[in-house]
């Protein structure tokens, strides 16, 4: 199984996204894939529309369960999103993880743990990282195989590359692991030239550790983010489809090629084993030949030749037979002598035949996994239709999305609502309240995770940026932005 890890410590760059859909793009191509949320936030159940009140058990309850030595199976945790794609989720227990793990030997090693248990059944192992350097983080590193770093094209986020490369460099040097590390653009506005420029840098100073395929700002990727659905499945047609299937076409053909060139150092380490062992038989057997090399023949006097040592005879070589006299010559054995059995690697006496298929990727002992035949994809089944009060409705929920989350304007006031549900605190920040979060909180609603607020704004272009928990970020559900001196996005809003 192979294992990538979705890492950036600058938040707003859109991992969650990236790994939703790169997840769902990699099981569209008929490969088995899970998808591991390790994330306070909890933003993967939240796009793919796993209701967190049926959330019982998490990533978290696997990974703290291994510290109490009553290990919960991650199998037990999983939420099926369709044939080939399930979920892992995350819960905001996990903010607390790395100080509940503080004493506790391999602590980083818990995920790769539970990983390693499940890793027959899947071909890929997305795994969505908070954005921060801390034990979840460095948790995922330890279990992965490679590492994707979504940059958005903004020019703190050119900066920010360079750092975040250095630490994955420190931290894998740390721990002894080779890690393949890649860089995506993301969020890519072709219409700015901004954008354009910062491309062109990323190619020009990371041009080889880059995917060719960039991921355009597009709004249908959003707004399939609030019907909790990956783009492909949103709209099949539209560009942010198409731009995430090129990336895991990507991400598969790397993979082959790592197969084949894994392939090929095995095959040149066998034959290396087998020619070292050669040298070393045929070194050892010199000696030998060496203590019963007979006599020349024109050495031997005729008198002395019937009289000869059994063994000197016998070890006179077949190859000048013709050239001996009759009497000298050795009779033909009546049967053939058993021909040695040469050095066996393995107890049916064959060197083992190298497979692709079971490729170890991480170098350690252990690691290489069993192949199943992938069956074909199936469409995804219809969501029952339950009841309200205890079940929860994509397709009604996907409806009153589309009406309610946002920003609108009704009458004198624009209305504020958007969706949070492990969030402690919302804020707004704008222009129109000095860039001050303090000044404008939303209100929760009960505990559906809903937050909104009313402001009175006279007539004009407004821009803003929520604050969620401290985090500076978009609005999700306002496909209507600009980019900002800092190389982030701010949301926009006309009051008419």
């Amino acid at each position: 199984m192979r294992t990538i890890a979705i890492v950036n410590q600058k938040g707003g760059c859109g991992k969650t996204t990236v790994s939703i859909n790169v997840a769902s793009a990699i099981a569209d191509a008929g490969k088995r894939v899970l998808l591991v949320d390790m994330d306070p936030q909890s933003h993967c159940a939240v796009g793919l529309a796993v209701p967190e009140q049926q959330i019982e058990q998490s990533i978290y309850d696997v990974l703290i369960s291994r510290s109490r030595n009553e290990p919960i199976k991650l199998t037990e945790i999983l939420w099926q999103i369709n044939d080939r794609l399930e979920l892992a989720p995350a819960s905001i227990d996990l903010s607390a993880f790395e100080q509940q793990m503080a004493g506790v030997p391999d602590r980083e090693l818990c995920l790769k743990e539970a990983l390693g248990e499940v890793r027959a059944d899947y071909d890929f192992a997305i795994v969505d990282c908070p954005p921060a350097v801390g034990l979840l983080t460095f948790s995922a590193l330890r279990a992965a195989t490679d590492v994707i770093v979504p940059v958005e094209t903004g020019y703190f986020a050119l900066h920010g590359l360079s750092k975040q490369l250095d630490t994955l460099s420190i931290l894998c040097k740390r721990c002894s692991q080779h890690v393949e590390v890649r860089v995506v653009a993301s969020m890519y506005d072709i219409r700015t030239k901004m954008a354009r420029e910062i491309l062109a840098e990323l190619r020009t100073h990371f041009g080889d550790r880059m995917f060719k395929t960039v991921v355009n700002f597009n709004t249908k990727i959003k707004e399939a983010s609030s019907f909790g659905q990956p783009v492909g499945e949103y709209d099949p047609t539209s560009k942010g489809r198409k731009d995430f299937s090129a990336l895991a076409e990507e991400i598969l053909g790397s993979h082959e090629t790592q197969q084949r060139r894994d392939f090929v150092n095995s095959l040149a380490g066998q034959l290396e084993s087998i020619s070292v062992t050669a040298d070393e038989l045929l070194q050892a057997t010199k000696p030998a030949a060496k203590a019963h090399q007979p006599p020349r023949i024109e050495e031997i006097k005729p008198a002395q030749r019937p009289h000869q040592p059994a063994e000197i005879q016998e070890s006179v070589p077949a190859a000048l037979g013709a050239d001996q006299p009759a009497e000298t010559r050795q009779p033909e054995p009546a049967e053939p002598p058993a021909e040695k059995t040469p050095p066996q690697t393995t107890p049916e006496g064959q060197p083992p035949a190298p497979d692709i298929r079971a490729v170890d990727l991480t170098g350690e002992p252990g690691a290489a996994e069993e192949t199943t035949t992938v069956e074909e994809a199936t469409p995804l089944e219809e969501p029952q239709q339950v009841e309200a009060t205890d079940q929860y409705n994509p397709v009604e929920t996907a409806a009153k999305l589309s009406d309610y989350y946002g920003v609108s304007q009704m009458r004198d006031a624009v209305v504020f609502v958007t969706l949070y549900p492990r969030a402690q605190n919302v804020q707004i920040a704008g222009d129109f309240n000095n860039w001050q979060p303090a000044a404008t909180p939303m209100e929760k609603l009960g505990d559906t995770g809903v937050w909104q607020t009313k402001i009175n704004l006279p007539q004009g272009r407004y821009r803003y940026r929520l604050v969620v928990d401290g985090q500076w970020q978009q609005d999700p559900y306002n496909e209507h932005t600009e980019l900002n001196p800092f190389g982030d996005f701010n949301s926009v809003i006309e009051v008419g």
